[in-house]
């Protein structure tokens, strides 16, 4: 009987390797896509594997009453709100393949105003989220990468509208935001999967 032989050492190597590979490509394109929504290649959201890492949650829900300051009443042209308009300025830092949504809560009608800078050219989606359920998740209206971007919006409905910014670089970038607006409540969500909302003051005028 012949022995079998014995695989040499050079072809265990490159078995090795060959494994090796193929298990950095799964890592890269399926698993940190969907766990972590770490998408470098993109290939994560083209699959729609981004989403399965970012499942879409919205603001707590106010007590009654609460938010109702913010629905604005039309005047013609105009539109008039029972409370003080919210300003806000803060940053964000975004490690690299990191990203960051940040928005928030405006009735239908409300208006905002805004202004961002990055430290270099990120992935940005501006959009909105209805809080009507069986309409469309997710409505962009500005989806192209950018540096810096000022604007304004009126909330075509009800519900959660800001910003995706997705750093695609090998070094951090921070990411400045000012704004304001007739919005009740801000909401930070991260590729890591941690949530923060930001309790916002509305503006305070004094007597004459």
């Amino acid at each position: 009987m012949i022995a079998p032989t014995e695989p040499s050492r050079g072809k265990i190597i490159k078995a090795s390797i060959i494994a090796l590979l193929a298990a950095l490509v799964i890592l890269v394109t399926l698993v940190l896509p969907a766990e972590y929504g770490v998408d470098p290649l993109g290939t994560g959201k083209a699959l729609g594997l981004t989403a399965i890492a970012d499942p879409q949650v919205g603001l707590p829900a106010p007590s009654a009453g609460v938010g109702m300051e913010y629905v604005p009443t039309a005047q013609g042209a105009a539109a008039a709100y029972a409370g003080a308009f919210k300003t806000e300025t803060t940053s964000f830092t975004l490690g690299p393949y990191e990203w960051l949504e940040y928005k928030y809560q405006l009735e239908k009608g409300a208006g905002m105003v805004f202004s961002w800078t990055a430290d270099a050219a990120v992935t940005h989606d501006f959009h909105g989220e209805p809080d009507e359920k069986g309409t469309a998740e997710v409505i962009s209206f500005d989806k192209r990468r950018l540096q810096a971007s000022n604007g304004s919006l009126v909330a075509p409905f009800t519900g959660i509208h800001g910003w995706y910014w997705e750093n695609t670089t090998g070094q951090p970038v921070t990411v400045k935001l000012s704004s304001a607006g007739f919005y009740s409540g801000g909401l930070e969500l991260r590729s890591d999967r941690s949530r923060k909302t930001h309790e916002l003051t509305a503006v305070q005028v004094g007597n004459p």
